[in-house]
């Protein structure tokens, strides 16, 4: 028989034999687009035609769908190399070789995975290295004879892979024998099977938590489990809003507060999805009043005061509700005295008597041990005679200032003072962290007016050290820093204090009066006012100590200012100082927020401090009156540290 071949079309049932000359000259000289779609017409019955036809574009978009004698590129449907999951049916893979007229059959080397085999149209297949047959009915078989139906050659790759692991097979197409049994060249393909993630399961709640009522200040918690795989993780939710940090089976809310109350959930995630607890309410109540009878903790403080001058008598008392004050002179009470503190200023001989408060609330009164006020015309009257700041300095935080004013209502001449600088000196007290080397400048204004780095031992400084009680210093070598100036005139000053050459360590600043006792009248300017700004870390404190000298008790004014340092434009404040006094070991007053109370905004505005804006700020300020001694203010942050200032104001 001679060598033809058979092109079937399938809509006509046309038999056309023509010789494979001139079948391998239309084949080539035909547009590839029209070779397509000859092919779709040929596949459309087929039940892999889907694939097929991919394998057919793929080629003609190569530039290969001609007649060509040798098969030279392999198509699949899925670029080698491909990834498969093991366990998991995958997609046919279909395979085809360009440039030949038909294929007979295929030869497979190499491995196939485990679960997959090569198959053809006609029902052969392989899973191992062989030949399979790709002949199917109405197929060419080389020898011009067809036997009617849909001719196929494009084997397909099927299963479900088993084994996870790397593998690479061989592919070679052959044509029937009809047409010399000419093959293509051996093609690689290489398949990895990744093992397969177990299957995952949404989560579930196998407990939901439990709606809670607390009082105020109370602990609330809530629990929640959930099962699933992989094991989800949690988010607490309130009113539908994410709880930052809330991501454990447990949510804990410790000191509740009404703002607490509210609807909450749980969201319990894993790579299966995503799963909501049921809502629950938590109510936050406040706790019940339960009524206490007013106590009083510190009792009013007897006092002997210059003629003229301010006295306050405080007591400290708590009860349930807070209870009303009505204070008493002689037992008898003062018209319109019914605040926490009685505040008498210019006091005359007339003042003088027996001071007591009666505290009363819902569940009962009570009064007040009673204190004198006894007024004196003494010339050496209560007033400031020292300042003194122990802080540490670094290499971000190199120098502090301490400001003072000097002057008073009244007086005239010039004001004796020492001021020191104390760093290497201190060891002497235990302190392991001494600033080696400190510095002080004295500034009236933008001008120095004292400075010193080294006191050089100075027989001056020791004999002023010895005048007002201040400690001798290590040696005369030391690198501690001191200035004497006998006529200081009345007016502010800063006192800048610093670290010598980076050095870091705790320093103390000290600011004496150095006025002698019998020298000291109504007339002679005194430290009226006394302060300091200082950065306070978190968690750490500032402390000033100031002496009350002379034979009388003096009022002092004592500010922490953080919140109110704002509106010179200061960052950075602390954001609630707390202020404690101390005389000795005992705490004797103490105040968080000043609450807008008109007797100190008035003493304020009286000694010259600048105003609060806040009334319910949270800057803290003392009115007290002092006996002569020595008195430490202690300040630290409630919630953080901060710049802050400290002032002591006498007031007149």
């Amino acid at each position: 028989m001679n060598s033809l071949t058979t092109f079937c079309h399938h809509r006509t049932g046309m038999r056309i034999k023509l010789p494979i000359a001139l079948l391998v000259t239309l084949l080539q000289r035909t547009p590839a687009p029209r070779v397509i779609a000859a092919a779709e017409e040929m596949i459309a019955a087929s039940p892999i035609g889907v694939v097929l036809k991919a394998a057919f574009t793929a080629a003609a978009s190569l530039g290969a769908l001609h007649s060509l004698a040798g098969a030279t590129v392999l198509v699949a449907t899925t670029p080698s190399p491909v990834t498969l999951a093991a366990g998991q049916p995958i997609t046919p893979i279909g395979f085809t070789v360009t440039d030949t007229i038909n294929i007979g059959s295929w030869q497979l080397g190499g491995t196939l995975p485990p679960g997959l085999k090569l198959m053809a149209q006609n029902g052969s297949e392989l899973t191992g290295p062989g030949v399979l047959n790709a002949l199917a009915p109405g197929m060419d078989d080389g020898y011009g004879e067809i036997t009617g139906g849909v001719a196929a050659t494009i084997p397909l790759l099927v299963g479900t892979p088993t084994q996870p692991g790397n593998y690479t097979f061989t592919l070679q197409a052959m044509q029937p024998p009809g047409l010399q049994g000419l093959s293509s060249k051996a093609f690689d393909y290489t398949i990895n099977v990744a093992a397969s993630a177990q299957p995952g399961t949404a989560p579930a709640f196998t407990t939901q938590p439990a709606p809670q009522s607390v009082t105020v200040g109370s602990s609330i918690t809530l629990t929640a489990a959930a099962s699933g795989t992989p094991a989800p993780t949690f988010q607490w939710q309130k009113a539908g809003t994410a709880i930052a940090g809330a991501t454990s089976v447990t949510l804990t809310l410790a000191n509740a507060q009404l703002s607490d109350a509210g609807t909450y959930t749980v969201v319990a995630t894993n790579s299966a999805g995503r799963t909501t607890s049921n809502p629950v309410t938590v109510a936050v109540v406040n706790p019940p009043t339960v009524n206490r009878a007013p106590s009083i903790a510190r009792q009013p403080v007897t006092q002997t005061v210059a003629t003229g001058s301010t006295v306050v008598f405080a007591a400290d008392v708590s009860g349930t509700p807070m209870p009303a004050y009505q204070w008493r002179k002689n037992d008898a009470a003062i018209s319109g005295a019914t605040s926490a503190s009685l505040v008498i200023t210019a006091a005359r001989a007339a003042d003088a008597g027996s001071y007591s408060v009666v505290a009363t609330n819902a569940a009962g009164s009570v009064t007040s041990t009673a204190a004198n006020l006894a007024l004196s015309n003494d010339p050496n009257f209560g007033h400031l005679v020292n300042l003194s700041i122990r802080t540490s300095l670094t290499a971000s935080d190199p120098s502090f200032t301490v400001g003072t004013v000097v002057g008073g209502a009244g007086t005239s001449g010039v004001k004796p003072m020492l001021v020191r600088a104390v760093g290497p000196s201190l060891a002497a007290f235990g302190i392991t962290t001494a600033l080696a080397d400190s510095k002080l400048d004295v500034f009236a204004g933008a001008n120095v007016v004292a400075a010193n780095d080294n006191w050089n031992g100075d027989a001056a400084l020791s004999a002023a050290f010895s005048q007002v009680g201040a400690f001798p210093l290590a040696s005369a070598t030391s690198k501690d820093a001191a200035v004497f100036n006998p006529g200081f005139l009345a007016r502010p000053y800063t006192i800048e204090v610093g670290a010598v050459g980076g050095a870091a360590g705790e320093v103390i600043a000290e600011l004496y009066d150095a006025t002698p006792t019998a020298a000291f009248g109504a007339t002679t300017p005194r430290l009226v006012n006394v302060s300091v700004r200082k950065q306070i870390d978190a968690n750490d404190s500032l402390t000033a100590g100031f002496v009350v000298g002379g034979n009388t008790a003096r009022t002092v004014l004592v500010r922490a200012i953080g919140p109110g340092l704002a509106v010179f434009g200061v960052t950075g404040t602390m954001p609630d100082p707390q202020l404690a006094l101390f005389s000795g070991p005992q705490q004797i007053a103490a105040n968080d927020n000043w609450g807008g109370d008109a007797q100190l905004t008035a003493v304020g505005g009286a000694v010259g401090a600048f105003a609060l804006a806040d009334a319910a700020g949270k800057d803290a300020i003392l009115l007290i009156t002092l006996a002569p001694g020595a008195y430490t203010a202690q300040v630290k942050g409630i919630n953080g540290g901060g710049s802050a200032l400290v002032e002591v104001y006498e007031v007149p």
